[in-house]
């Protein structure tokens, strides 16, 4: 997953907020979900999703990334519930353009198509929000991650909100660190300084090797993949990077300092052990992605993950 900023955070508040996540003490909404909530009513829905995930990735691994961040972009600015789906209009400023969003959030046409799909086998069924909850663990599953039961029955909201999204990148960064570095890519000019300053905690050679696709001068936004070692498959090397000092961004290589550090434990352990890491990893995405959903009257089905229904558009600015 791309980060969103080279911003510099304290420390205590990046161990914070991963401990908060991993130990699942964020607050989660108490409504009523369940895994089989479309058995019924779209019971063709759930394979028609894994379909088009596989084909996806098939036609580019990256893609699996892209698709994991925008569940995580999406629950930790108002809650799983689409927003970041929705398109600017001429009353509605959608999440789109904010700061961690532009240039960065993609995957949007794979959403369309499996939506598109779908709604061919019934229409007006699943909402935005539980079609992108279940691309996540898919997407996981698609790069060698574990699987989890996704817990189902949200509805989409019917407003968005840029400006939450703008001041919150700090969060989203952070909330993505959980696991979900072990894929995706980052941009030379996030970790540009990290690799070219005198740094204790960064391995010498590791940083060598990066110069040449992040000079000191230019080429802000070549990619590198954020685990070097295995970039497309979802696995814990991640962490092991982390204790051998090869972590790409700097807020990556805060959780882990070789000096007793507050996470330096949690690392190791980590690094050591797959199946934890897996095991922690899908609990902590279940429970993310039960944070302030909308149900009931609140919301509502989108026929087009792009736009709310007509007569139901709001925007919060």
């Amino acid at each position: 997953m791309a980060p969103i900023s080279s911003f510099s955070f304290p420390n205590m508040f990046t161990v914070r907020l991963f401990q908060m996540y991993m130990l699942g003490l964020l607050y989660v909404s108490h409504a009523q979900l369940s895994e089989n909530f479309y058995s019924t009513s779209c019971p063709k829905a759930l394979s028609i999703i894994e379909s088009g995930v596989k084909s996806a990735i098939a036609k580019e691994a990256r893609m699996g990334a892209s698709l994991l961040r925008l569940h995580f972009h999406d629950c930790v600015i108002g809650g799983c519930d689409a927003s970041i789906l929705l398109d600017d209009t001429k009353t509605l400023i959608g999440e789109k353009t904010a700061l961690p969003n532009l240039n960065s959030a993609r995957g949007f046409e794979v959403i369309d198509q499996i939506k598109a799909q779908v709604e061919d086998a019934c229409p007006g069924v699943m909402s935005c929000a539980d079609l992108l909850t279940v691309v996540a663990r898919d997407s996981v599953v698609g790069l060698g991650g574990p699987s989890w039961t996704v817990p189902l029955g949200r509805r989409d909201s019917t407003k968005a909100d840029k400006a939450t999204a703008d001041a919150a990148h700090c969060f989203f960064f952070f909330a993505t660190i959980i696991g979900g570095h072990t894929v995706g890519m980052a941009k030379c000019r996030f970790y540009k300084k990290r690799i070219h300053e005198s740094n204790s905690t960064i391995d010498p050679n590791f940083a060598a090797s990066l110069q040449a696709n992040c000079p000191s001068e230019g080429g802000d936004n070549n990619i590198s993949p954020i685990d070097h070692k295995t970039p497309l498959v979802f696995d814990n090397a991640y962490y092991t990077n982390l204790v051998n000092l090869k972590g790409l961004l700097p807020s990556d290589q805060q959780l882990y300092t070789g000096k007793g550090g507050p996470t330096d434990e949690l690392v190791t352990t980590y690094s050591s052990n797959k199946d934890k890491f897996f095991e922690e990893f899908s609990k902590a995405i279940v429970k993310m992605g039960q944070l302030n959903i909308v149900t009931g009257n609140d919301g509502e089905i989108r026929t087009d993950c792009r736009k709310v229904n007509s007569g139901t558009e709001r925007t919060e600015l």
